[in-house]
């Protein structure tokens, strides 16, 4: 169809048919696409469930509600044998995320000293600290933990003859004391105004400070909210009366320590090896978000006078966040997922407990093995978006 301006004919744009429509073609592909998907894993599932349907087995879950009659002799949370499999698992679950949240701290603090003196100018702290990562990060960590294990923790004196460090922390046969703290009836209060006054000194800095962008005018919300989180935590600790904490000091006696905490071997040769591990790994992760800052920061940062832990601490290592978050993140993922090889030195972790639940249960592989992947992929998703939310914050934004 045509129409004419003057004397001058002008075509209509010919609508083109859907089939020979590229965006309508992109889209049934990828309807094609996840059609098909579904379809091959339904196949798969029914192929699944009939082949289990066979062998007598079951993908239901309801065998967590049952007694699992077995002991586990290290926990968070009091547990008996007389509770159920899924109480059973939930203690694995939270000793994997006692060894985790505890390593992914000691690795990190670790990681960055090795990682600074990888880079010091003082020749035998270079070495040694090249040396440890050479060394750890390529040894398996299996391996690692039957050292520590075998080779360490269980050639330790025995408790009468233990070895005192400072703290005091005895190192022997059984394990690793050290001192314990016990929350008073006053913990309570001190809790409630660290909160308060984190939560609203926060909130009150944010207020202050995007009005302070938008009019220009100084509104000093640092100060104003450290102020708030100050006068709340101290009013806290006026209505508490008496201090959060009592220390309890581990005293040797006839046989065995009174008071204080012991880590047992199995759970020490598991923190210990994820921590050096991982720390080798953080270490190389740390030197070169440092050396990814711009050389003209640090001959700044010394022209204004800043000595060099000012210029490592408020120059350069900022700006290396950016680029150390990312792979920081992942070794993160990588010492969480690694603790199922608690399994080597015994230690009642979730994948150890799972393979013990499955021993009672054997008629249960896939509930049990859906349980374990399932907990890890939560873990570690967790942590990525954590870690992401914070990379999002400190990335650098072009103006």
């Amino acid at each position: 169809m045509e129409r004419s301006i003057g004397t001058i004919p002008i075509a209509q744009p010919q609508r083109i048919p859907f089939w020979r429509d590229v965006r309508v073609l992109r889209v049934l592909a990828q309807v094609a696409f996840v059609l098909t998907v579904v379809i091959i894993v339904g196949l798969l599932y029914a192929n699944l469930t009939q082949a289990m349907a066979r062998r007598g087995m079951s993908t239901s879950f309801d065998f967590l509600k049952l007694e699992a009659g077995f002991a586990i002799k290290e926990s968070v949370i009091p547990y008996d044998p007389s509770e159920s499999y899924g109480k059973a698992f939930l203690v694995g679950v939270l000793n994997t995320l006692r060894v985790s949240l505890l390593g992914v701290i000691l690795a990190t603090l670790l990681g960055i000293i090795a990682g600074v003196a990888r880079l010091s100018t003082n020749w035998l702290v270079n070495k040694i600290a090249a040396a440890y990562i050479e060394i750890f990060r390529n040894t398996p960590l299996l391996v690692q933990l039957f050292f520590w294990y075998f080779a360490v923790i269980q050639k330790f004196p025995p408790v009468r003859e233990s070895i005192q460090l400072p703290g005091p922390i005895y190192l022997h046969q059984r394990g690793i004391t050290i001192p314990a703290l016990h929350p008073t009836p006053a913990f309570r209060l001190w809790a409630i105004g660290f909160a308060a006054g984190l939560v609203i000194g926060l909130v009150v800095y944010r207020i202050l400070l995007v009005q302070q962008l938008e009019t220009g005018r100084e509104r000093h919300p640092g100060l104003v909210g450290f102020g708030l989180f100050v006068v709340l935590f101290g009013l806290g600790v006026l209505l508490s009366g008496g201090r959060p904490f009592t220390v309890e000091t581990p005293v040797l006696q006839r046989f065995n320590f009174k008071g204080g905490s012991n880590l047992s071997p199995e759970f020490s040769a598991l923190l210990i090896g994820l921590v050096v591990y991982t720390g080798a790994f953080i270490a190389e992760v740390v030197r070169a978000g440092i050396l990814s800052v711009r050389k003209g920061q640090v001959e700044a940062a010394r022209a204004l006078g800043f000595s060099n832990m000012q210029a490592l601490r408020l120059i350069i290592f900022p700006q290396a966040l950016r680029v150390i978050i990312p792979p920081l993140t992942s070794q993160y993922l990588n010492l969480a997922k690694n603790s199922s090889l608690a399994v080597a030195v015994a230690y009642p972790d979730l994948y150890f407990i799972g393979g013990v639940i499955y021993n009672h249960q054997p008629g249960r592989p896939v509930p049990i093995i859906v349980l374990i992947m399932g907990t890890y992929l939560a873990m570690s998703l967790t942590t990525a978006i954590l870690m992401n939310l914070y990379n999002r914050r400190i990335a650098f934004v072009e103006r």
